[in-house]
């Protein structure tokens, strides 16, 4: 599984700078869990990875930046009982994260107003209510 990790198009993190590290998983797997490293943990050198554009690098360092120790960003994965699983899905979850951080921000929303038209259909539907409301009322007694 020493392949390179797509996380999109333009965005490849070579496999030689992905660290994985495996422990004895909690999940699932009864007695077997006791003896197998299930457990997956994927770690990716962000904030000194050649393989990262610069403008990228800092738009994913900021918006990662609570997940992240020293610049390095940590997947840990025990869901599944067999350790190809964990690995398979450790890799899916460092990508998605790491597109989502990727991702461009939305454009900048422009302030607008209603038009004269709504705001006069606005005015004028607000006054026939009250009117409406006004002929309920009983006539006070004089």
């Amino acid at each position: 599984m020493a392949a390179d990790l797509a996380v999109t198009r333009a965005l490849v993190i070579p496999a030689a700078e992905l660290r994985e590290r495996f422990s004895r998983s909690s999940g699932p797997g009864g007695q077997g869990v006791n003896t197998t490293d299930s457990r997956v943990e994927l770690s990716f050198d962000l904030a000194g990875s050649p393989s990262v554009p610069e403008r990228l690098r800092t738009r994913m360092l900021e918006r990662l930046g609570s997940r992240l120790v020293d610049g390095v960003l940590t997947i840990a994965a025990s869901e599944q009982r067999a350790q190809l699983q964990n690995r398979a899905a450790a890799r899916e979850r460092l990508a998605a994260l790491l597109r989502a951080a990727a991702a461009a921000p939305p454009p900048v929303r422009r302030a607008t107003k209603p038009s004269r038209g709504a705001t006069e259909r606005r005015i004028s539907a607000k006054k026939r209510r009250g009117v409406t409301k006004r002929n309920r009322r009983a006539a006070p007694d004089d």
